[in-house]
């Protein structure tokens, strides 16, 4: 019988096979009674040899027949597609040819059920992986890496030779590689599949790897088999409730006997003064309660359960373990081998991405602190205002913008407009406040802290509350992505390489300019440059003014990608202090090496501490006033009037 079984199955499948040049609708004819009645078990071979036909018209049908849209005519039983048009039905015989119009009721449609019509869409997968347009192949295997299934593998590694487009070839293999490393049910191609990755760092790789290393715990009496990743000793890898549940799971060993069953079976079994042949007088042990619970039991009065004593016993014979849901060894040696290897990369890269972060970090401080650096090592003065300079910058590139709506144009404007506006607003407040204020610093920082409350307020008054809009050029859109782990904006990339601009442009004023050398001079000693004829009171009005116009040009570039509000200085006006004083007064190096310090560390301390800032914010200022404690003229000390000071 089971012979006769095997020839009548055989014949099933020959009787669907295309002979050679065989038409959709020849084969579809052939098999009409299976289509118009159709099963899962059967259809298998006559949805396949559609697929394999090579006849453009069998996309049409298995697409009308997984729609519904497959329709026996009533008048003459003859199979055709349809498709709404307007009140009727236009029809298609299945050559291709039209086939006139109709009323819904003169046909009757075919309704696969869902096994059906899950074979006829896994057929058409390579009828959309092999579309002449690209779109609709891009989204094919977009749908097929959302959804992998084992029932995708073949179509689509037959789609990879016909491939022209050198983009899609290469994501096809890519997809064909990761489900052939799942589905495949040869253990040396999954194996060699995993390896082709390399180094890989895909999440999607990482998601196909993560389920062939998964385990779970069982319990067995004897070694079990399956692929164990090790075994589990109770009280030291499980607790013991944990292990006896397993037991229990596995149907080794009854539920466990509480002790307010237990006393509820006793209560509801007493007879004569006994429980279970026990006296009462006797069930004062926890042994004694548990004998008669024991003889109520075998006597089926209650349901099975463990005592104490049999809970233990049962744990002394099992044995416990932690197997990997994938069965295969080898595939889990890879697995784990490669999930290793990805892991090392990660770490790898996760450094190099926090150390990306904390130079862009440390460029932005360093934009934000070197005019108050200059000012502070020149002048001795400290400018509570500088933050709202920051803020004006940040202001008049979004006013530039409000007149020159290209990006690109608006920001090259901006960026010059905005140091001469905020070294026009420094020289106004050196010459009507801090010069009346030298030498008395208290006074001074209150004098500037007033002031920088009163921009605030002014800028409230003009721009209102609400966030302002400054926006980058399309260029500075998105990120340089390195891989799936390390990638930077291009907004912070243009921040950092400005901030080496500035660099060059002061090593470059200071030490090759004359205005740098009476700088310099005024720093270090201003009585002895007076007397060789440098004006410290014109020194001083250039440097603040030069300082504030700094402020002015980082406050367009901080308003790139932060909020464009009253309040924008204030978030940068505490870590531009840090960094001048922990990098060393009136040093630009210092004023560098400061921001990169406290640009890393923040980093550092977030990356620690993700959800909590204002936590982070408290560990790197607490580390400061340490670091200050060791150091306190910073990294690179300053000689001169502001070392002294």
């Amino acid at each position: 019988m089971r012979f006769l079984s095997l020839i009548a199955a055989a014949l099933c499948w020959l009787a669907a096979v295309p002979a050679i040049g065989q038409t959709a609708g020849e084969i579809v004819a052939q098999n009409r009674d299976q289509i118009a009645r159709p099963s899962r078990q059967t259809i298998g071979p006559v949805i396949a040899a559609l697929a394999a036909s090579g006849d453009p018209m069998a996309d049409d049908i298995l697409s009308a027949w997984a729609d519904k849209r497959l329709v026996i005519r009533k008048s003459d039983d003859v199979l055709l597609l349809s498709a709404p048009e307007g009140d009727d039905l236009a029809l298609t015989a299945l050559d291709g040819t039209a086939a006139g119009n109709t009323a819904p009721s003169e046909v009757t449609a075919l309704r696969p059920n869902a096994g059906v019509r899950g074979l006829i869409a896994t057929a058409l997968v390579q009828f959309t992986l092999s579309d002449p347009d690209p779109a609709k192949r891009r989204a094919a295997l977009a749908s097929i890496a959302q959804d992998p299934k084992a029932e995708a593998l073949e179509p689509l590694r037959a789609a990879i030779d016909g491939e022209d487009d050198p983009a899609l070839k290469a994501q096809k293999q890519r997809l064909e590689r990761l489900l052939t490393l799942r589905f495949d049910p040869d253990s040396a191609a999954r194996v060699a599949a995993i390896s082709s990755f390399g180094s890989d760092l895909g999440l999607d790789l990482r998601g196909a790897l993560n389920p062939m290393v998964a385990t779970s715990r069982i319990a067995s009496a004897t070694p079990p088999d399956a692929n164990v990743a090790r075994e589990l000793r109770p009280g030291r890898d499980l607790t013991e409730a944990e292990a006896y549940d397993l037991l229990v799971d596995a149907n080794l060993a009854p539920a466990r006997l509480t002790l307010e069953v237990q006393r509820a079976a006793l209560l509801a079994n007493l007879k004569d003064g006994a429980v279970g042949g026990v006296p009462v007088a006797e069930l004062n042990t926890q042994a004694a309660r548990d004998r008669a619970y024991t003889a109520l039991e075998a006597s089926g009065v209650v349901p099975v359960a463990a005592t104490d004593d049999e809970a233990a016993a049962a744990l002394a014979t099992a044995r416990f373990y932690e197997v990997y849901a994938e069965p295969d060894r080898a595939v889990t040696d890879a697995a784990k081998a490669a999930l290793g290897r990805i892991g090392t990369t990660v770490g790898a890269m996760q450094t190099a991405d926090l150390a990306l972060d904390g130079l862009s970090l440390a460029s932005i401080y360093f934009l934000a602190a070197i005019g108050l650096a200059i000012t502070f090592g020149v002048m001795g003065v400290i400018n509570m205002a500088h933050g709202e300079f920051i803020t004006i910058g940040a202001y008049t590139g979004y006013v530039v913008q409000l007149y020159i709506p290209n990006y690109t144009a608006s920001i090259l404007i901006a960026l010059p407009l905005a140091f001469v506006i905020t070294f026009a607003a420094g020289v106004a407040l050196e010459r009507l406040v801090i010069r009346h204020l030298y030498k008395r610093p208290l006074e001074t920082l209150l004098a500037t802290f007033g002031v920088s409350i009163a921009l605030q307020q002014a800028l409230k008054n003009i721009f209102g509350t609400q966030a302002r809009p400054l926006t980058s050029p399309a260029w500075l859109d998105g990120a340089w992505v390195l891989n799936a782990v390390v990638s930077i904006s291009y907004i912070r990339i243009a921040i950092f390489v400005l901030a080496l601009a500035f660099l060059g442009f002061f090593l470059w004023l200071m030490k090759r300019t004359r205005l740098g050398l009476e700088v310099r001079a005024v720093t270090q000693n201003p009585g002895m440059a007076a007397s060789m004829g440098i004006n410290p009171d014109r020194i001083n009005v250039l440097t603040f003014g030069i300082g504030s116009g700094i402020a002015g040009i980082a406050g367009v570039a901080i308003g790139l990608f932060a909020k464009v509000t009253s309040e924008l200085g204030t978030d940068y006006i505490v870590q531009s202090f840090m960094t001048v004083v922990v990098g060393g007064v009136g040093s630009i190096w210092g004023t560098l090496a400061g921001a990169t310090m406290i640009g890393g560390l923040q980093k550092v301390i977030e990356f620690f501490n993700p959800s909590n800032t204002l936590a982070a914010q408290t560990y790197m200022i607490l580390f400061i006033i340490l670091f200050i404690q060791f150091r306190p003229r910073g990294i690179i000390a300053l000689r001169g009037r502001a070392a002294g000071d």
